[in-house]
């Protein structure tokens, strides 16, 4: 089949859209628990050489060949969202890298967000924002623009932030497993060391408020936010359902930390790779090297 120098790049501008159709779609059908694998199916047994017999003919493909309607009535539906991908949203100094305790920065950055947007939707301020690092499935984002493309691809599943109430003790607890877990945090502050074991053992467990640094008070309620997936997956996270008053906030974890980038765009201020000693390693009680956030 001869095609024309302008045909094929019309064909390669809808190959190109049409891929960015199928990621856009694989995205919205990604669900927060991995689905069961499909049975595989069984060929039936050749039953011997079949006689095939084929002409090929070619055909000028050029302006006269008109384009297939339901193709692109199907493009100009998606054509609009996959422009939206690449709308700078806000800009980031430094690069945000994921790693070590505490997720590192993008850890930092997205708890923060999270605790922001609860903090708005809620009406009150949160104590405490947990993310898992599992869930953030980009390494880093480089210094510059930020796109909503980078947090479509940090934030992919369709997770969605709820507020649950803890008493301080399950909330100790809670940011116990946090430490030993490597997982995101926003509101405290934990002092740790490694033991000779390599594991992270918390020496201090603190809340930062606006009036400073507190201690958790054991008999007090303290409401966080976190995500649907880790409320409902248990495990080391069961303490979760041991809390209280559980409220699910009506937004996903994806738009809340779009609405988060925007606000502090609109505030005249970028996202900083903040590494603020949230984790903060305690080196003279460590016999072992160990990489702080």
């Amino acid at each position: 089949m001869l095609i024309k120098k302008s045909v094929r790049q019309k064909i390669a501008a809808y190959t190109i859209q049409f891929s960015l159709l199928i990621v856009l779609s694989i995205a919205s059908m990604t669900t927060v628990l991995a689905q069961p694998g499909a049975k595989p199916q069984t060929s039936p047994a050749p039953t011997g050489p079949a006689d095939v017999r084929a002409r090929v003919t070619e055909t000028m493909v050029d302006e006269t060949v008109s384009g297939d309607a339901a193709v692109e009535k199907m493009i100009a539906v998606y054509s609009p969202k996959v422009r939206d991908l690449d709308v700078v949203i806000g800009r980031l100094k430094g690069e945000l890298r994921k790693g070590g305790t505490g997720a590192g920065s993008l850890g930092n950055f997205v708890t923060d967000g999270m605790r922001w947007q609860a903090g708005l939707k809620a009406g009150k301020t949160m104590t405490l924002a947990l993310m898992n690092s599992g869930g953030m499935r980009r390494s880093a984002i480089g210094e510059g623009e930020l796109r909503a493309r980078d947090i479509f691809e940090l934030l992919p599943f369709e997770n969605a932030l709820v507020t649950v109430d803890l008493t301080g003790d399950q909330l100790k607890k809670l940011l116990e497993t946090v430490l030993t877990s490597n997982e995101a945090q926003s509101g405290a502050r934990i002092v740790y060391k490694t033991t000779p074991e390599k594991k992270n053992e918390a020496q201090s467990i603190k809340l930062r408020e606006a009036t400073g640094e507190q201690e958790i008070d054991p008999a007090k309620t303290y409401t966080i936010v976190t995500i649907d997936y880790l409320y409902n997956v248990g495990g080391r996270y069961g303490i979760l359902r041991e809390g209280t008053n559980m409220k699910a906030l009506g937004i996903t974890l994806r738009e809340s930390i779009m609405n988060y980038v925007k606000s502090e765009t609109a505030a005249g201020r970028d996202i900083k790779a903040n590494l603020d000693g949230r984790f903060s390693l305690d080196r003279t009680s460590s016999p072992t090297e160990t990489k702080p956030e």
